[in-house]
């Protein structure tokens, strides 16, 4: 069986750091299902940013409240268990069309540039808590941890 990418979102990455989390365990079994089959699960530059922002943001502003070198321990975790899509050209040039395409507007233009980057890399499936986040995108799949986890 032919190995399968799939795109980790941000929203999973932070929780499945974070062991207080009410949704860590969910997260740390979808992923170990991932892990267990053919599929791989990757991250982009991207994921990694909002993943960053979130740890050291202050945690009366929604954040984890860690400084940089608890964030760097937890972000090299993420870099040495999932294959990174790089970015490149051709996901700048996949961003732009998809934000055309589809009317993209708002803080959605996030989303489109996963999706540009899945895409360009061949990935058609994101684990994520944000389904309808990725509903305008008939290509892509997005699949939710307790549809892994259970």
């Amino acid at each position: 069986m032919a190995e399968e990418l799939v795109l980790i979102d941000s929203n999973v990455l932070i929780r499945w750091v974070q062991p207080i989390d009410a949704d860590f365990q969910v997260v740390s079994q979808a992923i170990h299902c991932l892990e267990n089959t053919n599929d791989t699960p990757c991250y982009t530059s991207q994921n990694l940013g909002e993943f960053w922002n979130v740890l050291t943001r202050p945690l009366n502003r929604n954040g984890y409240g860690l400084i940089p070198e608890q964030a760097d321990i937890r972000a090299n975790e993420v870099e040495s268990r999932f294959r990174l899509l790089p970015d490149s050209l051709a996901v700048h040039i996949e961003w732009r069309k998809l934000l055309v395409d589809y009317r993209v507007s708002g803080v959605q233009v996030h989303d489109a540039r996963l999706v540009a980057s899945m895409r360009v890399h061949g990935v058609k499936r994101i684990l994520t808590f944000n389904i309808k986040d990725f509903a305008r995108f008939g290509t892509i799949e997005a699949v939710h941890p307790r549809d892994l986890s259970s």
